[in-house]
């Protein structure tokens, strides 16, 4: 974790507009562990925010689609990276919808 960046404080936390890019930031950033034990039990501080945990993955793509993507992501001002995590978590919220999951 020695490039992570250490969060000493909750209000280095940044509201996020979208669960990708909370979990952009949670990749690279970490709570302190001073203020993850600063709970102590009292009921009035909210309880420490734990990172989502994410794996790399793969993923072969056409030189288009990724060419499209790029295109895509700069427009929206983001990564063609987080740009297809939404994607797929767009995508895969509908589906377990559609399913009678959610």
């Amino acid at each position: 974790m020695s490039d992570m960046t250490s969060i000493t404080d909750m209000s280095q936390i940044p509201a996020f507009k979208t669960e990708a890019e909370e979990a952009e930031f949670w990749a690279t950033h970490a709570l302190d562990t001073a203020l993850m034990s600063a709970n102590n039990g009292d009921d009035d501080l909210l309880p420490p925010v734990r990172p989502p945990k994410s794996n790399p993955v793969s993923l072969r793509l056409g030189v288009d689609l990724e060419r499209r993507l790029r295109a895509l992501a700069e427009k929206k001002g983001t990564t063609y990276q987080t740009l297809m995590k939404e994607f797929v978590l767009e995508r895969t919220y509908e589906e377990e919808k559609r399913l009678g999951l959610v």
